[in-house]
This record gives structure tokens, sequence and C-alpha cells, in this order.
């Protein structure tokens, strides 16, 4: 090994081990790999620069602003509002269609500020109805995160491994491209939780917890941002209190959102122009102000990705990743395509409980490329496998924001998540490993 490959993997492991550790925020340790391995020569400042300006962020940063706009203008808290009073008188039946419907949601917008406004309505809603509502505050989150699977747009998951994918020569997928697999393994796990999760929770009705005093950002690891995904930081930087509806606002935000969904969907523009044009438009027609769509932008989330692109770039650049994705062929190569995915499936999975899905996909959507060229099949089943894995894990209550939100107001354990979630982890992997071969042939 050279110099270059040795720094750049004692920068990945470092880095590794800080996310594990989480005493520090994983945008700090991402920017922080990123500068050591600048300052090593590993990258250059020219490849630094592209990371930080990929369609990736431009995309991620525009989505923010847009779906901010949603939410201040009071839309997203009066349809919530509506549905459940609509659906309440349908008893637990109309609690399930609420969450149903937050996961729908979930596919385009930012689904910490459906699970703030939510969570607190069905939790009264349930105790109405004589309901324990740890049956439902720990779904609602669940299934507002499979929601992010149903489009490209849904989590920021999803755009990194396409970002990552055209870079390796790979064609960009559309915004539906994986709808059918999302809908599959949403609707596994949604039917999952309905008819089994909730049942493997403790039997006694225990009284909701007074929320809890807020994780520390450095404990947190719901370092999720895509369009439908979780963030870091404190509960209260969402916008927590329900907004009132401001009709004109509310309009132009949504038309501005079906318009940049419709660009994207029908091929007119990339996604990234298509919703940076939005965005801009937004502040244009004085929906938000400058300030409001800055404030909206969540730089943490989107500089953990750059740095985290970094650290990916550096382990293609130097080598280690042809060098290891050789020795996963080696191993995986007489054992065929499909055995190849649900392994690729498998490690994503168990990283992402550990990691970002941020890091999870820089490093393994190149491998998935070039594990699947060396199989000579297409690549696009094993970029859609990571896509899935690196969202759906569910085996902990620090891995995405929603999940830290109905911990904290519903009085779960720790022991609570890992005993509905892993199960959930793997209904979601036998889902996703029969609908990817059927969607994306080998």
């Amino acid at each position: 090994m050279n110099f270059d490959q040795i720094a750049a993997l004692v920068v990945l492991v470092a880095v590794v081990g800080v996310l594990i550790h989480g005493r520090v925020r994983s945008d700090v340790a991402a920017l922080s790999a990123a500068a050591a391995l600048l300052l090593l020569g590993v990258v250059r400042p020219s490849e630094v620069q592209g990371a930080f300006a990929s369609p990736a962020i431009l995309a991620l940063a525009s989505l923010f602003v847009i779906a901010y706009a949603i939410e201040l203008s009071g839309l997203l808290g009066l349809l919530i509002r509506q549905a459940t009073r609509m659906c309440a008188r349908l008893g637990e039946r109309g609690l399930w269609l609420v969450i149903g419907l937050c996961g729908s949601v979930g596919g385009f917008l930012n689904n910490t500020p459906i699970v703030v406004l939510a969570a607190p309505i069905i939790k009264d809603v349930a105790t109405s109805l004589g309901l324990s509502p740890k049956r439902f505050l720990m779904p609602l989150s669940y299934v507002t995160v499979l929601g992010g699977l149903l489009t490209l747009i849904g989590t920021s998951t999803n755009l990194l491994v396409n970002d990552m994918a055209r870079n390796a020569g790979q064609p960009a997928f559309s915004l539906f491209e994986i709808t059918p697999v999302g809908l599959t393994v949403a609707g596994a796990g949604a039917l999952y939780l309905y008819l089994v999760g909730t049942r493997l929770l403790p039997k006694e009705d225990d009284k909701i917890a007074s929320p809890r005093a807020p994780i520390p950002l450095g404990e947190q690891r719901g370092y999720e941002g895509g369009a439908g995904d979780a963030v870091l930081g404190d509960v209260a930087l969402f916008g927590a209190a329900d907004r009132p509806l401001q009709p004109r606002k509310a309009f132009l935000s949504l038309a501005v959102f079906v318009a940049v969904v419709a660009a994207a969907a029908a091929g007119w523009a990339p996604i990234a122009a298509a919703a940076f044009a939005g965005a801009v438009s937004l502040i244009l027609m004085r929906v938000v102000s400058a300030e409001e769509a800055y404030a909206g932008l969540r730089p943490d989330v989107l500089l953990l990705i750059a740095g985290m692109v970094v650290v990916g770039m550096s382990i293609e650049i130097t080598g280690l990743a042809a060098a290891g994705t050789e020795l996963l062929i080696g191993f995986i190569r007489p054992f065929g395509p499909l055995a190849a995915l649900i392994i690729l499936y498998g490690v994503t999975l168990v990283a992402t409980e550990f990691l970002s899905n941020a890091a999870v996909a820089v490093l393994l959507a190149p491998v998935a490329v070039a594990l699947a060229e060396s199989l000579g099949v297409d690549p696009r089943p094993f970029l859609v496998g990571v896509m899935m894995a690196a969202s759906a894990a569910f085996a902990t209550p620090f891995g995405y924001q929603t999940n830290v939100l109905v911990f904290q107001v519903g009085g779960y354990s720790y022991m609570d998540f890992v005993r509905v979630g892993a199960p959930l982890n793997l209904v979601t992997y036998v889902a996703a490993m029969i609908a990817i071969p059927i969607f994306f042939p080998f």
C-alpha cells in the first residue's frame, strides 16, 4: 500500500469510529475527515469543490427550502389536523389511516415536521379512544421513514446513490423509477406493523411519560436529510408548534412543489435544476423571505453528505475501493447475482445501524456498480438494494430523528425499538429481495 492508500484508510477508520462512538456531531466528523484528506494531499481542492457542488447537494438544499415553505404556510399542519378529525370517528382504523397518510406524504416532504405535528394529535386521539398511544407512535415514525423509499426525492440516500451511480457512468434514475420496489417494501413493513409489530410491545398500557430532555446533538444519529427525511438537531428547530394557515402562501408553495415534481417526472429538467428553480421562485414570489430560505437549508445535513462524499472519493481515487471490491467479488462470484444482492443488502443494512446512511451510500454505491459489472449484470438492482437498505434500518431508537421524537413522547424503552424494529428489518429485507429482481432484472 502506498501513502495515499494508508492515509485514506486511516481517515476512513477514524471517521467510522467517531460516528459509531456518537460523541461528535456527524457533520463535524465528516468535515474533519475531508479536511484531513485535503491536507494530506489524498484529494485535490478541485475534487473537494466538486463534492460540495454535486447535483445531490443542490437538489437537497432546494427541496429543503420548498418543504420549509410548505411547513411555514401552515398547509402541512392543516392537512394532518383535518385528516385526523375525519378519521377519528373510525376508531383504531382511523389512526392507522392517518399513519398511512403521513407515510405517503413522507415520500415527498421532510418527515420530521410531519411526525412533530402528527404525534401529539395521534396521542390525544388514541387516549380519547381508550387505546395505548404506544401502539401508534412508533409505527408513525417507522411508516414515515418507509415513505421515503417511494420516490427518488423521498430520502437523501436515494439522491446520493443516484449521484454516485452517475459519477460511475450509470444512467440517472427517474423520479418514480424505484416506486414499485419502494411500495413493496413499505407495504410489507406497514402490514407487519399493523398485524404483528405493536403486539411485540409490553402488554401493559403504561402511562405516557413526560417528554425527556432532548438528547445532546452529538449523541443523536438522526442524520437523514432528504426531502422526506429526518435531520439533526433539537425538535424546536423544526417548527414543532403548529402554524396558522396562510392561503396564498400555501397555494403557491404547493403549486411550486407540484411543478417541480411534474418537471422531474416528465424529464423536462433534472431534479436538481427543477428544485433549484422552484426554490428561487418561492423567494421571488415572496412566499418565503431569503432569511427563511436560508433557515430551511439544513446545512448540517448538506455538509455531512459533502464531507462523506470526499471520504468516498478518496477511497475510490487511491484504489482502495477497487481492491476491496475485488476481494468481495472473489468471495461472491461463485454464488451468482442474486446471492451477491442478498449479501450486499445485508452488509448495507448492518452498516446503516451504526453509521450515517450518507456514509453507507457513499461507500457502497461504487461497490454495487463494480460488483455488478464483475458479474456481467446490470448494476441497477444492486444500486436499488443500497437505496433500500440504507434507509430501512429500524432496530435502534436513535437511527432517525423521528424515532427520537416518539421515543421521548411515548416513553418507550430502548428494547421496545429492538423488539419491534429488528423483525421489521427482516421483513423489509425479504420484501426487497423479492421485489428488486422482479422490477430490476439482472
